[in-house]
């Protein structure tokens, strides 16, 4: 199997795995607990706590979650007044918008151009004094674009919005500006495991919590944390710390060699420029997605987006750019990061490319 869908999930690194194992053989205490079993997981739970603040700014604190899913919920639903934010941002950002405006808040969701970045201009229009929450994503899961995030958050601080940030396909990939308040984060996307993920929370603001009982995060998110998952979160953020330049320059040299590959057949939706380099969403006029997966059952890239796959719906982010739903329809998403090599991209997408054109009309 090539696997080419990093944006879903990424392979667990196996110095994570290494984290976590002791916890899940042998060493099985609550890390709320008092006694020395307890303490000695609380222990490992805090430093896994501070590994995964190393790639997060300054002045705020993290509390684990089940996941970036989680996360935002409890950042959107734990603050009040208007909110404004993008309608090419994930569905558990724009899901939780919808029902919050069913239950009365004002909600903006605002167009984006078609290389898929936000106009300033209209975002500053709508961001007035008086709205309560900002929400934008760093990266875009499906086509990688890379919204300019610091000067989002100085608008929304102009206003007196607080500023939350989706930061899952950012977080550990590119640099998170200072200037957000909320941060939203998930372990499996830079090689940790699945079911934990974070909110950072910056110093003074204070969400409301979503998960009520025994308050045991930071933040008074309730729940028994799993030392196993935490350690393999904090080892994953550690590595990709470590890592941080060398699996940028690596993605982006596997993105300039793919794209001089497929110039001619594809077209790649979304900007070129302002993007995250392990993303390539691309389109064939006139492909028929299912077919070609099913003639690679040995490649694993993605028709859209893996959250909404199976829903038969064309991907909002797609439409948000300003494809025709049969344009969206017949684009593919091809993810590659650290344990990607460059020769194994290629000869994906050759075989890729070749069975797109064996498509006979």
């Amino acid at each position: 199997m090539i696997y080419l869908d990093y944006q879903a999930t990424t392979p667990l690194a196996p110095e994570a795995l290494a984290a976590m194992l002791p916890w899940l053989e042998r060493q099985h205490a609550n890390p709320h607990s008092a006694h020395a079993g307890g303490r000695a997981a609380k222990a490992a739970v805090e430093v896994a706590r501070e590994q995964v603040a190393d790639l997060l700014p300054d002045g705020g604190a993290v509390s684990f979650t089940s996941g970036a899913t989680e996360a935002l919920n409890w950042a959107i639903k734990g603050t009040t007044g208007p909110i404004v934010t993008l309608a090419t941002e994930h569905a558990a950002v724009l899901d939780t918008v919808e029902a919050e405006a069913r239950g009365g808040r004002q909600v903006t969701v605002l167009p984006v151009g078609g290389d898929g970045l936000v106009d300033l201009a209209a975002f500053r229009a709508a961001v007035t004094p008086g709205t309560g929450l900002v929400a934008a994503m760093l990266v875009n899961n499906e086509i990688g674009v890379i919204q300019p995030v610091a000067q989002l958050a100085e608008i929304a601080h102009a206003a007196g919005a607080l500023f939350l940030c989706d930061a899952v396909q950012g977080y550990g990939r590119e640099r998170i500006p200072d200037e957000c308040d909320l941060i939203a984060i998930s372990a499996h996307k830079i090689h940790g495991p699945k079911g934990v993920g974070a909110l950072w929370i910056r110093d003074g603001v204070t969400p409301e919590p979503l998960l009520h009982g025994g308050g045991q995060e930071i933040a008074g998110r309730s729940g028994t944390l799993s030392p196993a998952l935490c350690a393999g979160f904090g080892a994953a953020a550690k590595l990709a710390r470590q890592r941080f330049g060398a699996d940028h320059a690596h993605v982006g040299q596997m993105f300039r060699a793919a794209l001089s590959r497929i110039a001619v057949d594809w077209k790649l939706n979304g900007s070129q420029g302002e993007r995250y380099p392990g993303n390539l969403n691309l389109r064939r006029d006139g492909l028929d997605v299912a077919r070609l997966m099913s003639d690679l059952r040995d490649i694993a890239f993605s028709a859209g987006s893996a959250c909404a796959s199976g829903s038969g719906r064309p991907s909002h982010v797609l439409r948000a750019i300003g494809l025709s739903d049969a344009h969206a329809r017949s684009s593919i998403r091809i993810g590659f990061g650290r344990y990607t090599t460059e020769e194994e991209l290629l000869a994906a997408l050759d075989r890729i490319s070749f069975a797109a054109r064996a498509q006979k009309p």
